[in-house]
């Protein structure tokens, strides 16, 4: 449980944490300041200032843990990162547990501007008007007769309900179960 603390335990944790905020956003002033300074050297001069090696030139084994100092520019840390990560294999090759880490969209085998017959809120409706329409019209003497081919069932207008079967189920006989077993009640006399 937590206790209330007084007005003054409060005051002087209010105190300490205002006190750890300003010492918190002054290294952060100073930290943004060098790395303003650093903006405006090259990658060559910033590494030579903190004797770091080319991070392109990593091998496998060095240390990297230099890279990681808050004076280190984002960009220097990011390069030096990544070529860790090709040099190590445990890094490299993703474990496959990774939910979403495939491409399901299969984008080699689509193909732009593919026409079809699909009509958004409409489906293939107007394909199948015209196919319908196409099977309306008496076929030419100079064509051959083509076999009949439904390519949807006919629809009654007034269809006649089917009778809905519902099985009956039959009721189970009675079983002599045992009795369900009882929680023990203690009782303390005091």
């Amino acid at each position: 449980m937590t206790q209330t603390r007084d007005f003054w335990s409060r005051r002087k944790a209010a105190v300490e944490a205002e006190a750890e905020a300003e010492v918190i956003a002054a290294e952060e002033r100073a930290i943004a300041a060098q790395h303003a300074e650093l903006e405006e050297k090259s990658d060559a001069e910033i590494l030579a200032e903190f004797n770091l090696p080319d991070p392109d030139q990593l091998q496998a084994g060095d240390d990297v843990s230099g890279f990681m100092a808050k004076a280190v520019p984002d960009r220097l840390r990011r390069r030096a990162l990544r070529r860790l990560w090709r040099l190590n294999p445990v890094l490299a090759n993703v474990d496959g547990l990774v939910d979403y880490g495939e491409d399901y969209t299969d984008a080699a085998c689509v193909i732009e501007n593919i026409p079809t017959a699909y009509q958004v809120g409409k489906g293939m409706l107007a394909h199948i008007e015209a196919l319908a329409a196409e099977a309306d019209e008496p076929p030419s003497e100079d064509e051959p007769e083509e076999p009949d081919i439904e390519l949807e069932p006919e629809l009654d207008e007034n269809p006649v309900p089917q009778p809905v079967l519902v099985a009956e189920a039959e009721e189970p006989e009675e079983v002599d179960l045992p009795p369900a077993p009882r929680r023990m009640k203690f009782k303390f006399e005091g």
